[in-house]
């Protein structure tokens, strides 16, 4: 496990935070792709640099990129090793949209870019529970694709997986050094 993809059915669903932790356990570094899309302000990055971000990042020997981005996905997908995909209930992911909204109220978080505090619309809310079903079939056929490939890939479906996972790195004290 070198080249890690964490994506997940939906916002909310707790990708970053299961990043950010795999990172700390594993000592490998992590890149949320949240801070490379937005800037300031809530402007998105031109695609090109987009792009070229994550391009400059998949060629390094270790990495933990977080973050769905489909339209961009296949820059990761080749170089992956391992896929990490999270798959929490609707409800979840809508109440930790909430929730994280409240406690980050004024705020930005620290997996976004600085100058982009927390912020949450009706629209956003919409998308969540239109795309919900969407979103989790095609993620189950990625999923399948990638196990075809030869990557591996971890489904993460409760919070008790996800702490069994992160548990077994903790357990064998895995750091890995470059």
């Amino acid at each position: 496990m070198n080249k890690v993809m964490v994506i997940g059915v939906s916002a909310g669903a707790g990708k970053s935070t299961f990043s950010r932790r795999l990172g700390e356990i594993t000592g490998i570094e992590v890149t949320h792709l949240d801070r490379l899309y937005w800037r300031p302000r809530w402007e998105e990055a031109p695609r090109e640099e987009f792009s070229s971000a994550q391009q400059k990042i998949v060629e390094k020997n270790r990495w933990i990129i977080e973050g769905n981005y489909t339209s961009t996905i296949n820059i990761r997908e080749p170089h992956a090793d391992t896929v990490i995909y999270i798959e929490l209930p609707m409800h979840v992911c809508l109440y930790r949209v909430i929730k994280r909204r409240i406690q980050y109220h004024g705020k930005t978080r620290e997996d976004m870019t600085e100058g982009c505090p927390e912020k949450i619309d009706w629209e956003f809310i919409k998308f969540i529970v239109t795309t919900y079903k969407r979103r989790k079939v095609k993620m189950h056929e990625r999923m399948e694709r990638y196990a075809n490939e030869g990557k591996t890939v971890h489904y993460l479906k409760t919070a008790e997986q996800i702490e069994g996972f992160l548990s077994t790195f903790k357990m064998r004290g895995m750091k890995n050094e470059d």
